[in-house]
C-alpha cells in the first residue's frame, strides 16, 4: 500500500489504485469499437485478479480429480485443496469451517435456508418477514414456501423519501415472526441496511435471521460469529472470486435444525433400498461432485483481498467516487438519481434514469463510449414498483475504479443527454 495521496476534486484516494489494477488483466482491454473498457458493473459481478485465474488453471493442469472419492494422489490433492479453501474462506468471514456450506451461488444459499431450514421448521400460520428492497432471491423462495406450507409472508416497506427501510414498520412486522430475511446492502440503491438493529429486533422476538450479504461482502469485512445472524449468504463472484460458487454461513444452533435440500451422492453415510442415513453438519448439504476449481479460485481471491485491500480505505475510495458521480449526474437535465449514494454507509452504487431516453437505449449509448453499466430491474421488481419505475441504469464502483473513469463517464453521459434527449 502506498501512503494516502492528496484528495482529487474533494475525493480522498487512499489506495494505490494503479497497482491494484495491474492485477486485473481485463481492465486493460480495448473494446471492438476502439474504446478502452470502463467497468462500472461491479454489483452484477466483479472482475478477477490474475492469481485467481492462475489458481484455477493450475488445478486443471496439475491435480484435477474428484475430491472425496478416491485415495490416489490427484484425488488426495484435490480433496486437500477443497477443504483448505473451506477453512480459509470461513476464517476470512469470521467463523470456522464447520459453519460453512458450499453452494452454487448466494441465490442457492437463500434457497437452502428456505428448503433446508424453513421447510423442516415452519408450518401453516408461521410468519416469515422480508422487505420490498430485496433481490428476488430473498423473495421468491418465501413466496413458493408460502404456497406449499401456508406460511404468512410479510413485507417491510421502504421509506421512499429516505430510500431506506421503514424500521418502525419492521418493528411491527417482526412481532410473532419465526424468520426475518433481509439484505445486507440493496443492489439497486447501494444503501447499507441497519442489519445489527434488525438482528437484535428479530432475536428479541425469538425469530431467526437470514442475511443476504451478496452485496455486502465485497465492501466490508464480515465477522459472522460476532454479527449474530443465524444464516448469511455470500457469492464469490462479486468479491474477486469465480462464478459458480457461494456459501451459506450457519450458526450451530440453526444448523442442527436443518435437513437435506438436494439429495444424492456425497451427503450420505449409508443407503439401502429401504432408507438413507445422511451425513452430519455441512456435509449433509453438499451433494454431487464438489465445486473444486471454484473453491480453489475463491481461496486465492480471499488471500489476494487480505494481502492487498484495506476494506476501510477501499470504502472511502469507492464512496468518494460514487458520491461525486451522483452529485454531478444530478446536474444533468432529465437525469434522476435514486437513493442517496452520498450517505457515508452507501457502497458505491448509483442508480439513475433519464426522463425521455429509455434505460435500455441509454445502456447501449453508454456502451458505445466504453462504459459497462447494468440496465433493467436488477432482479428487484418490488423495489422498482415502490419507486414508481420499471427499470434503471446502474453504475457500480469498486476499488479498482478511478476518478478519471468517473469523470469520463459523467462527461459521456452529459454528451449523450445533450444529443439524444
Amino acid at each position: 500500500m502506498s501512503p494516502p495521496s492528496p484528495s482529487v476534486r474533494g475525493v480522498t484516494i487512499a489506495l494505490d489504485v494503479e497497482e491494484i489494477r495491474s492485477h486485473f488483466p481485463i481492465l486493460h482491454r480495448i473494446l471492438p469499437n476502439g474504446k478502452p473498457l470502463v467497468y462500472f458493473d461491479n454489483a452484477a459481478t466483479s472482475q478477477k485478479p490474475l492469481v485467481v485465474i492462475d489458481a484455477m488453471s493450475d488445478f486443471y493442469k496439475q491435480y484435477h480429480a474428484n475430491a472425496h472419492r478416491a485415495n490416489h494422489t490427484l484425488a488426495d490433492e484435490s480433496t486437500a485443496a477443497l477443504e483448505s479453501a473451506r477453512d480459509r474462506i470461513a476464517t476470512f468471514f469470521g467463523t470456522n469451517e464447520n459453519q460453512m456450506i458450499y453452494t452454487g451461488s448466494a441465490t442457492e444459499a437463500m434457497n437452502l435456508v428456505a428448503y433446508g431450514w424453513a421447510r423442516y421448521n415452519l408450518e401453516e400460520g408461521d410468519v416469515v418477514v422480508t422487505t420490498e428492497m430485496e433481490h428476488h432471491a430473498n423473495i421468491v423462495p418465501w413466496q413458493e414456501l408460502s404456497k406449499e406450507r401456508g406460511i404468512e409472508l410479510r413485507f417491510v416497506p421502504i421509506d421512499t423519501d429516505k430510500f431506506t427501510l421503514d424500521y418502525d414498520a419492521m418493528e411491527v412486522a417482526i412481532q410473532g415472526a419465526s424468520l426475518v430475511c433481509v439484505g445486507h446492502v440493496s443492489n439497486v440503491l447501494g444503501v447499507r441496511n441497519e442489519i445489527e438493529r434488525v438482528i437484535e429486533m428479530a432475536h428479541s422476538e425469538g425469530a431467526r435471521v437470514a442475511l443476504d450479504s451478496a452485496q455486502g461482502a465485497p465492501h466490508e469485512r464480515i465477522n459472522f460469529d460476532e454479527l449474530g445472524a443465524d444464516f448469511c449468504s455470500i457469492a464469490a463472484h462479486k468479491m474477486a472470486g469465480p462464478t459458480g460458487i457461494g456459501c451459506l454461513l450457519v450458526r450451530p444452533e440453526a444448523l442442527s435444525e436443518m435437513g437435506p435440500f438436494l439429495t444424492g451422492g456425497s451427503i450420505v453415510k449409508r443407503v439401502s433400498k429401504e432408507d438413507t442415513l445422511f451425513q452430519d453438519g455441512y456435509a449433509m448439504f453438499e451433494t454431487g461432485t464438489p465445486r473444486m476449481a471454484e473453491a480453489i479460485g475463491w481461496h486465492a481471491a480471499v488471500d489476494w483481498l487480505e494481502e492487498n485491500i484495506d476494506f476501510d480505505e477501499a470504502h472511502e475510495h469507492v464512496h468518494g467516487i460514487a458520491s461525486w458521480m451522483a452529485s454531478e449526474m444530478r446536474e444533468i437535465p432529465g437525469i434522476t438519481v435514486f437513493g442517496n449514494p452520498e450517505m457515508e454507509e452507501a457502497i458505491g452504487v448509483v442508480s439513475f434514469l433519464h426522463d425521455t431516453i429509455q434505460a435500455q437505449d441509454l445502456g447501449y449509448l453508454l456502451d458505445a463510449g466504453g462504459f459497462a453499466v447494468r440496465t433493467g430491474h436488477h432482479c428487484a421488481q418490488p423495489l422498482m414498483e415502490a419507486m414508481g419505475v420499471g427499470s434503471t441504469n446502474r453504475a457500480s464502483v469498486w476499488f479498482y475504479n478511478t476518478m478519471e473513469e468517473a469523470e469520463a463517464f459523467v462527461s459521456h453521459l452529459r454528451n449523450v443527454v445533450e444529443r439524444f434527449s
